[in-house]
């Protein structure tokens, strides 16, 4: 099979093109050509008024090794690499040993599925509720600010990720296809087939939930067992190596494998392997607002006249900006036709996230407007600082908002020039249980205040009316990523504990659903591997 890329075509075009497309590259004729797939698609929209869909083409003609030679020195056309997904290992039966996966967000989900899949027959525990329980109660703390500390946006099955956009694209290498894995097992699950090819797929919320209950009852058909509102509070070590666990309700599980997939804000099991002396060190993470724009005026700075299309969806937009004081200011987790979404998991506390269903039909587009901060620069010595400083931002998050979960916000025009806000513009809320203007410089320290109050009108250069006076900013933004990083080595093991597999987000290794997932197959992977030579 040949595969060939940047295939361009207009965004109007008929469903002949496509074929007479590839005839033309390849300067064949109709009927040598047996069948085509697409791969992927994309689209230019850098002339608005001529946007164009960019194919990768997979397809089956006749005479393909003669045509890979004719166009040899053409980097469009290669031969199409084998995406399918290799088990690196089966259970043998002598193996009595359960691994225990910490966590069902993407990645716990993905390393409890693999391990399954290759017949390890996994616990997973996960400290919040299944998913329909645990929307309810995620839906409840919107509603009527009753929040559950263990099962919210963060907590729960299906992690954080089940509260997003439902992004499944991502900027990490991957050569052997795994994100390939994730979307295909999606797809089974029952995610459109579009995220197949689209090239930037994504699923939304309710589609998230029904699909993540397939994936459990997959899990439990191949002898898998998943443990909800559980959570672990010890991890047993031995001469360093993990023996096994403590769980909340007191019961001891025995195991010698154990993949650590808490996600970012577990904040608790990260101050307990702390105490335990397993190696964590502070990373980098940002800290900001979220913005709120019509979407109707990102879709036609962004589409022009072809605002609209259905196959160009709802616009969304990647920003960065380099400030003077040294900081970079960057949009991250835009959520097109979104809602800003309540998201603490600690009581006293006000955090925004972003989320989106699949039609991306909401009247506002959200992003987070983030600045980056260090341990080295913003806050240095423990480990654990930036979880000091997370919830320091977010307590005052909480007060400027009226203490009661109210998110504070305030105009974009009125942040800009330093004052508070007293009246809503054009731009309606979309954040519950509900906001209070007020003056958003008095929640994030000076110098990303300043970084923001420069990258905004920076950004309007790029999409005309972003610093628009009426647009809203909702505080505050800090859970962009984990405030730590769990170090492990070659063999995804802990540096000094051995057994334990430090995977995804809250690791340190993932930002996203896709790149979770990713991770959560190599973790399984490694303890596959591990089991079967110990065995």
């Amino acid at each position: 099979m040949i595969r060939l890329t940047e295939i361009k075509l207009p965004l109007d075009h008929d469903e002949d093109a496509i074929g007479q497309a590839i005839v033309n590259k390849l300067k064949i004729q109709p009927e040598q050509l047996h069948s085509f797939n697409v791969f992927k698609r994309g689209y230019d929209a850098r002339k608005k008024s001529a946007i164009l869909l960019i194919y990768t083409l997979d397809i089956e003609v006749d005479n393909e090794a003669d045509l890979l030679t004719e166009f040899e020195k053409d980097q469009h056309v290669k031969v199409a690499p084998d995406t399918s997904y290799k088990f690196v290992a089966q259970a043998s039966e002598n193996i009595t040993e359960r691994p225990v996966v910490i966590g069902f967000g993407p990645c716990g989900l993905f390393a409890g599925l693999l391990l399954a899949q290759m017949g390890f027959k996994p616990i997973i525990l996960e400290r919040g509720k299944e998913v329909r329980e645990r929307t309810k109660d995620t839906f409840g703390f919107w509603r009527k600010r009753t929040l559950n500390t263990e099962s919210n946006v963060q907590f729960g099955e299906g992690g954080a990720g089940t509260f997003s956009d439902g992004k499944l694209y991502s900027q990490v290498k991957d050569p052997k296809h795994y994100g390939r894995k994730v979307i295909t097992e999606f797809v089974e699950a029952g995610a459109p087939d579009e995220i197949l090819y689209v090239s930037k797929p994504h699923i939304g919320t309710f589609k998230l939930v029904t699909m993540i209950e397939k994936m459990r009852a997959r899990i439990i058909e191949l002898g898998g067992e998943i443990r909800f509102s559980t959570r672990v509070d010890d991890i047993h070590l031995d001469d360093g190596q993990v023996t096994g666990l403590t769980l909340s309700n007191g019961e001891q599980l025995n195991t010698r494998h154990v993949v650590l997939a808490v996600g970012h804000s577990a904040r608790d099991t990260f101050d307990m392997i702390h105490k335990k002396g397993i190696y964590v060190e502070a990373k980098p993470f940002s800290v900001g607002f979220r913005i709120e724009h019509k979407q109707s005026m990102i879709d036609e700075c962004r589409f022009g006249t072809n605002a609209g299309n259905p196959i160009l969806g709802s616009a969304d937009y990647k920003l960065v900006h380099h400030c003077d004081n040294g900081r970079t200011v960057y949009s991250f987790c835009m959520c097109p036709g979104g809602t800003v979404v309540a998201a603490t998991s600690e009581e006293g506390r006000v955090v925004t996230n972003g989320m989106s269903q699949y039609s991306r039909s909401e009247r506002n587009a959200n992003s987070a407007i983030v600045v980056g901060i260090s341990p080295e620069q913003d806050f240095p010595g423990n480990p654990l600082a930036g979880i000091d400083l997370q919830r320091k931002l977010e307590e005052q998050a909480y007060e400027l908002g009226g203490s009661n979960y109210d998110a504070p916000a305030q105009l974009i025009g009125d942040f800009l020039k330093g004052k508070s806000s007293a009246d809503l513009g054009e731009v309606q809320p979309s954040y519950t249980p509900g906001i209070k203007l007020t003056d958003l410089s008095k929640v994030l320290p000076q110098f990303a205040i300043d970084a923001l109050r420069e990258a905004i009108p920076a950004f309007n250069k790029q999409i005309r009316g972003f610093s628009t006076n009426d647009g809203l900013l909702t505080g505050v933004e800090t859970r962009t990523s984990s405030p730590i990083s769990i170090k492990r080595d070659k063999t995804f093991q802990s540096i000094n504990t051995k057994g334990l597999y430090p995977a995804g987000e809250g690791a340190g290794y993932a930002g996203g659903i896709l790149s979770a997932g990713i991770d959560g197959i190599k973790a399984a992977e490694a303890v596959a591997l591990s089991m079967l030579e110990n065995a």
